[in-house]
């Protein structure tokens, strides 16, 4: 394989254009197939002090999950037009300097998701295998998404070739055998809380759209990264959180989210333990896409920084966090931290490249001004998604609950953290887009940029 298959070492090198439709396909079809999907389908079964209705569960994954896929969509269609990836392509949304600003939130959020990524791989692991050790393999699943990450588009060809029909033929077995089970009454349980568990699939999805570009830069077209990602991810998203539901639903004893207990259903089930260790194997493409768009991320402030010796210091990063890390009920706050930060991000962008013509003249140069009045709907996007769902971190909630009072505001239980904050920040980009636009002047694209 030649090194032109490959993505350059730096920002200033040339990048291969080398991924078609069934690559993209392959790729956000593994992305969605994620064992943190029926780990945490608890928390959507359950996202508050009353558990849903299984319709009202299920329905919460297909709109969290089709939702949250559609900016996703247009970020990789935006990557696939520009040859950029993600965070270089927001310089031209806010300026080269302030674009620092949102690379630092997805440094934190990609390392966070790489750590928890090699955390359940090695539960997943420590449920399969006979010896209980714990340490060892996080240091192997920590090697291999390191190794991974050094070849990324050699390991997107070979999920095309190999990996996407084992994990389809796994899938299709443990839905087979989990609908064996007598199901409860489809209407036995609640809608209340409906909008939460909506937040929370949604905010997986929504955790994409600052990585996608990184991948969607190196393809051939712009209508297969945009229907790769949306169909591939919004699938396979939609059938995991699924089998998490019938598994908490039919096998699992007691309501618990425990990884542990999910994962000794999956293994129960007559020779489970063989697409379970698939699954397991398959894990791997999460870790290492995270710490792969770790790397990429740093190179948007330092652009001439080696993508190799970057991706062994982050996945040595992402391994230690692992071993001193556990996951429990703080992920579903860093969910809806992730959603309350990249929700109206995306809002904003989608909107000024799209809608506002910012695509034809979007200055990603290492010279682009900074756009400081991008930044106030953004902010004001965030501040609607904390005034309805601040999550249940107890400083955080409380300051935000104040605020409420201080507002005379109580949310609504119809009301969608996540939809409305994208509907605010999308509505007040229209007028400061125009404006800042007007202020600085067309941004000139730099050919080559």
């Amino acid at each position: 394989m030649t090194a032109t298959l490959e993505p350059g070492l730096t920002l200033d090198d040339e990048q291969p254009r080398t991924l078609g439709v069934f690559d993209h396909f392959a790729l956000w079809g593994n992305l969605g197939v994620s064992l943190l999907g029926p780990a945490y389908a608890y928390y959507v079964l359950v996202p508050g002090t009353r558990q849903l209705s299984l319709v009202a569960a299920f329905t919460a994954v297909v709109v969290g999950s089709v939702l949250g896929t559609l900016p996703v969509a247009f970020a990789a269609l935006a990557g696939a037009r520009s040859g950029k990836p993600a965070m270089v392509l927001l310089r031209g949304l806010f300026g080269t300097r302030l674009s620092y600003l949102p690379t630092a939130f997805n440094l934190l959020q990609c390392l966070g998701w790489g750590i928890f990524e090699i955390v359940v791989i090695a539960q997943a692991a420590e449920s399969l295998l006979p010896w209980h050790v714990r340490w060892l393999y996080v240091l192997i699943a920590g090697g291999l998404t390191t190794l991974m990450a050094l070849r990324p588009l050699g390991m997107i060809r070979t999920l095309r070739r190999y990996a996407l029909a084992a994990v389809v033929l796994s899938s299709i077995y443990f839905l087979v055998q989990f609908g064996r089970h007598p199901l409860p009454s489809l209407n036995h349980g609640s809608w209340s809380g409906f909008w939460i568990a909506v937040d929370g699939v949604l905010a997986v999805s929504i955790s994409w759209v600052p990585l996608a570009a990184d991948y969607t830069r190196h393809s051939r077209s712009g209508s297969g990264a945009f229907s790769g990602s949306l169909i591939g991810y919004s699938l396979t998203q939609i059938a995991y959180y699924t089998l998490g539901l019938l598994a908490f639903t039919t096998v699992v004893d007691g309501s618990t989210a425990d990884n542990s207990t999910v994962f000794k259903a999956f293994i129960d089930v007559p020779f489970g333990w063989l697409p379970f260790a698939i699954l397991v194997l398959r894990e791997l493409d999460e870790s290492f896409t995270n710490v792969y768009s770790t790397t990429v991320s740093v190179q948007n402030l330092r652009p001439l920084a080696d993508r190799r010796v970057l991706a062994v210091g982050i996945g040595v990063i992402a391994t230690l966090g692992g071993l001193v890390l556990h996951l429990g009920a703080d992920y579903q706050n860093f969910l809806l931290l992730i959603g309350s930060i990249f929700v109206p991000l995306s809002a904003v962008f989608i909107v000024d490249y799209f809608l506002l013509g910012g695509g034809d003249r979007w200055n990603v140069s290492a010279s682009a001004p900074a756009r400081w009045l991008m930044l106030a709907p953004w902010l004001v996007g965030f501040v609607a998604y904390q005034l309805i769902n601040p999550g249940s971190l107890g400083w955080w909630s409380r300051q935000w609950g104040r605020v409420d009072g201080w507002l005379h505001f109580t949310p609504a239980s119809w009301m969608s953290a996540s939809l409305l904050s994208f509907a605010v920040a999308a509505l007040v980009t229209f007028p400061i887009g125009l404006v800042a636009r007007r202020r600085f002047g067309e941004l000139v694209a730099v050919p080559g940029s």
